[in-house]
């Protein structure tokens, strides 16, 4: 009788350790490779300054419009940085305007270099620029998203959708812009209405 249990045992005792090594292996089987992450990518002073420039043009054109309103307004800067009848910058994009030399500098002898010019009120390709109210951004919590958006949207090795059909001006829906009738009307999105300028 004790050999039998001590036979019984010694069979237990295998299976049980069998299965724990089957345990082990299945377990170092299942386990997933992480793959090698690269590090992030360094932006330099440049593309930040872009970055910024699109992030205050969003939050000033469309802060109230979620991503939808904010791909919108980043499509038609981007666009028009692809036409050759804008800027090529993204910068220079958004601060277009016609400009008049400010009167701390008229009428001086200065150098083309030190001269001081400003927008022209209402003749700016985006109205806060040149609307003479302060462009203040109250809302940081707000502008830092819109910033990582328009990071992303600038930096991105993935390129983003165009969701205006390729639009380089829009208008908010309360106005009626002269311009629109020589545009190709594409989407609404939000509060504004997208047109393309046909080559």
């Amino acid at each position: 009788m004790k050999n039998k249990n001590f036979i019984i045992l010694g069979v237990v005792n295998a299976v049980l350790m069998l299965s724990f090594i089957g345990l082990l292996i299945s377990f170092k089987m299942e386990r997933k490779v992480v793959p090698e992450v690269e590090p992030p990518k360094q932006i330099t002073k440049e593309e930040i300054n872009q970055i910024l420039c699109l992030a205050e043009n969003i939050y000033f054109e469309a802060r109230n419009q979620g991503t939808a309103g904010w791909l919108g307004v980043t499509n038609v800067v981007l666009n028009r940085k692809s036409d050759s009848r804008f800027p090529n910058t993204v910068c220079d994009v958004v601060y277009q305007a016609h400009l008049t030399e400010s009167s701390k500098t008229r009428d001086k002898d200065l150098p083309q270099g030190k001269r001081e010019f400003i927008p022209i009120l209402n003749k700016c390709q985006f109205s806060w620029y040149c609307d003479n109210k302060p462009d203040d951004i109250k809302h940081q919590d707000l502008f830092h998203e819109i910033y990582l958006f328009s990071e992303l949207a600038l930096t991105s090795d993935i390129p983003i959708n165009d969701i205006t059909d390729g639009a380089t001006h829009y208008h908010a829906h309360y106005v009626q812009p002269a311009w629109r009738k020589q545009k190709t009307k594409t989407v609404s999105i939000g509060d504004h209405i997208f047109y393309r300028w046909e080559k």
